[in-house]
């Protein structure tokens, strides 16, 4: 079995990986929407997709649109591979109770 994944298992960041996830391979969320859709501040989504970011689970690409910052947000293979794990260890967690 899988053993849970402490960095993912974090509300918050669990419900961002889960919203990633959904998305097709290589595709990217838009931070606004991303924030829109989990009712985060900016600071709040920006702390947790750092961490993210850091353990290599997401990758977070800035640019610009005319004059106005971007930032896109994509998972990592690792990060897929990550949250396929975790969930893993949560269904085989239920079965066993």
């Amino acid at each position: 079995m899988d053993e849970l994944n402490r960095l993912i298992h974090q509300p918050t960041r669990l419900r961002i990986m889960a919203a990633l996830v959904s998305l097709d391979e290589g595709d990217k969320a838009d931070f606004g929407f991303l924030r829109d859709l989990l009712d985060l501040t900016d600071g709040n989504l920006s702390a947790h997709l750092q961490r993210l970011e850091e353990a290599n689970y997401v990758a977070v690409e800035k640019t610009f649109e005319g004059r106005r910052p971007k930032t896109w947000i994509e998972t990592t293979l690792e990060g897929r591979d990550a949250f396929a794990a975790h969930v893993n260890a949560l269904e085989c967690l239920i079965h066993d109770l």
